[in-house]
């Protein structure tokens, strides 16, 4: 194959928990993760040097993509031919829908996709426990972007492990024009000295497990919140809007500043994006969960 096209999703955290920073600098977390119907595609070609191109979905704002060595889908291709020890390089073309510095681990997505592109690209065959082994190098979200569906993360989030998840959720994503830096984010919920929750309620493994909208409503919880509303007071807003429009719940997406709105169904979720979209809150999407992994796609 000359060139593979590699689809990964956006994650969402149905909860976060956060506790005290460890020695080595992170923070151990517990939290579960899911992958929604947001998505980034990643083309890799062969090419004989490394480079990498990225093109908006929609109304993305790329421009603070890096497009050289600090790229993670770059590096994720370095790594992973240091691994095998070949000496072969690509281009990275990556169409992207995830917002960026979003909360919603697109450039964890992207480097996935690598992995699982280049992977097919060589013919390496890697093994799954070492692509996860490669993905935890590069980031807390990459292996569960490679895993997709429902799945808790322990450790500072790449140990991941599927849980059961029958329902079929609809989330309203309310993207905001300017980022948020995951790092800062965190020092933030430091200054504050916020607790530490690092306890899974039952309550929300029991609602995947039957599919209850309401139960889940109930259980959501992301201990970065507070934080992001401290840094960014104006994210109030969305959070009171989605849920003026009828949102069951309102979640803040990993670091922020995204929310998600909870909806019922399908039908629920577009009542609630074009309340939000007529409220003057711009590219609104409505989006499914949970959804794949990262995992090759093939255009007709």
């Amino acid at each position: 194959m000359s060139t593979v096209t590699v689809r990964a999703a956006a994650k969402i955290n149905l909860r976060l928990g956060v506790g005290p920073v460890r020695d080595d600098g992170y923070h151990p977390l517990m939290t579960v993760y899911q992958a929604i119907g947001v998505y980034d595609d990643v083309t890799v070609t062969a090419s004989p040097a490394w480079e990498v191109a990225v093109d908006p979905v929609g109304a993305v704002d790329v421009s603070a993509v890096p497009l050289e060595e600090t790229n993670i889908a770059l590096r994720a291709g370095r790594l992973l031919a240091a691994h095998h020890g070949i000496d072969a390089a690509a281009r990275v073309s990556i169409a992207k829908g995830i917002p960026v510095a979003g909360g919603m681990a697109g450039g964890s997505a992207d480097a996935a996709a690598t992995l699982v592109a280049l992977d097919r690209l060589w013919d390496l065959g890697t093994p799954d426990d070492e692509l996860l082994a490669i993905a935890a190098e590069l980031g807390s979200d990459v292996p569960f972007a490679l895993l997709g569906g429902t799945a808790l993360g322990t450790s500072r989030g790449e140990l991941v492990e599927a849980v059961a998840d029958v329902g079929s959720w609809w989330w309203v994503a309310v993207p905001s024009a300017a980022g948020l830096s995951t790092a800062t984010v965190y020092a933030e919920h430091d200054r504050l000295g916020l607790g530490d929750s690092q306890l899974l309620p039952q309550a929300l493994l029991d609602a995947l497990a039957t599919g209850s909208v309401e139960a889940l409503a109930a259980t959501l919880a992301n201990d970065l919140e507070q934080a992001a509303l401290s840094l960014r007071p104006d994210l109030a807003a969305p959070r009171d809007a989605g849920l003026a429009a009828g949102a069951l719940a309102m979640l803040l997406s990993g670091s922020g500043p995204t929310w998600l709105a909870l909806c019922r169904d399908h039908e629920h979720a577009h009542r609630v994006r074009e309340a939000l979209a007529d409220a003057g809150f711009a590219d609104p999407v409505a989006a499914p969960g949970p959804v794949a992994g990262a995992h090759v796609v093939e255009y007709a």
